[in-house]
Formats: C-alpha cells, structure tokens, sequence
C-alpha cells in the first residue's frame, strides 16, 4: 500500500491514503503500520507528525498530517468549527430514487458490538450528511456525500439505514423513537464489511476526494483533490 504525499508544505502535508491503511496505531505491534508512522519516517526533522482527523481503515483518499504542534492545533480547531470543506465519493448497492438530499440521523457506538454505530434518537448525537447523485448503472449508483459533522463511520450508516439492522449475532430492533422518521438512504456502500455486504466489492467504495481549509500560516484556502479509484 503505497501513501502518496499530494500536497506538501513545511507545517503540514495531505497524504492520499489508500484503502487498506490505518490512520493511526492500532493495538498491539501487528497495527503499528499507519499514516502517522509513514509520514514521520518521511519527515524526520517533524516535531510532529499530529493526525488532526481519521478515515476508517476501508476508506480511502485525503487526509491532513500536522508537522508541528501549533499547525495541528490551528488545523484541529477548524475541524471543530466546521471550516473544513471535505467531499467524497461512493458507490452504493442498488439504485437511489433520490437525486440529492440530507440525511439528519443522530449516531452513537453500539456498546455492545464494538466498533459498529447505531443510530439513536434519544442518546444519538446529531449527524449530518449531504448528498447527489453522481451517475447510475444498473444496479449501483455513484453518489458525491459532504460530511457536515464527522461521527465515526458516519456515511457507511447513513447509506446503509434502514437496511442495516445490526452486527451479525445481534437482535434485530428499532432504537429510541424510530417510528415515523426518515431514515438513511437504505443503500449500503458496496464493500463494506460492516453495514453492507463484504462481498459485493473488492473494498469499500468510499473516497475522499476533496478537501478545503484554510493555511495555518498565511491564512489563505488550501484545496487539494484526489483521483476517484474506482
């Protein structure tokens, strides 16, 4: 798994992260391999590198390594306020009769299937995402998704609600005040291991292929775009 450096600069770098890859260490020494290992091997005369944010290990595409502590704070501070722009692409299983929207469904972690994520009406926090059609096929439908709040896995449930039930082994249930509410998109992301079927691709069709924020230093727009792989 190659990590392409896509934009470089002497307080922070966006590294192109492949499908497959950590973001940061895992446990044990199995799962030290991650960015933030590789960008300081690059980068050895760093006082960093700092992850300011994560993809899941399945998702590929932009992310953002601080290279001193003051440019992570900076870059972490504008991902609290939302002044990170971030786009992604997905390929979703089936057809979407839905050419654009939002989906507002409230996420919280399933305390007892660690690390899936449920939503929540009552002790769910709210999550936001937007999101177009990009093209259809016959039986999949590439979509263009924002994140406008970043919860974990945030996309791959609010594309697979209402079909996604719970890990396997687990009881089928409606949670906290389901009933009559709009639900997710009902179209899980092909490949996902999780909330979708692992077979149906040969990884997660999730990128993120564009990022927007602003430079630490000169207080001007960054932008950066990644090629689409599949």
């Amino acid at each position: 798994m190659t990590l392409s450096i896509v934009h470089a600069d002497p307080r922070f770098v966006v590294v192109d992260k492949p499908s497959g890859l950590l973001s940061v260490p895992g446990k044990g020494p199995a799962n030290a391999d991650c960015v933030a290992a590789r960008v300081k091997s690059m980068f050895p005369h760093a006082t960093g590198p700092m992850v300011v944010h994560r993809l899941d290990m399945d998702t590929s595409g932009l992310l953002i390594v601080a290279l001193d502590a003051d440019a992570q704070r900076d870059l972490s501070r504008q991902f609290e306020r939302r002044l990170v722009d971030k786009t992604y692409v997905a390929v979703l299983q089936g057809v979407l009769d839905r050419d654009s929207g939002e989906i507002d469904l409230p996420l919280r972690p399933d305390v007892d299937h660690r690390p899936y994520q449920i939503v929540d009406f009552v002790h769910g926090r709210r999550a936001l995402t937007r999101f177009r059609v990009l093209s259809r096929e016959a039986s999949r439908t590439r979509v263009e998704f924002v994140a406008i709040t970043g919860r974990a896995h945030q996309l791959r449930v609010h594309a697979a609600d209402p079909v996604y039930r719970g890990p396997p082994g687990a009881v089928a249930r409606e949670l906290n005040g389901m009933e009559g509410r709009r639900r997710g998109l009902g179209h899980p992301i092909l490949g996902d291991p999780l909330y979708g079927d692992p077979e149906s691709a040969p990884r997660l069709m999730l990128h993120a292929g564009w990022i927007s924020f602003t430079h630490p230093s000169t207080g001007e727009r960054v932008e950066v775009t990644s090629t689409v792989p599949f």
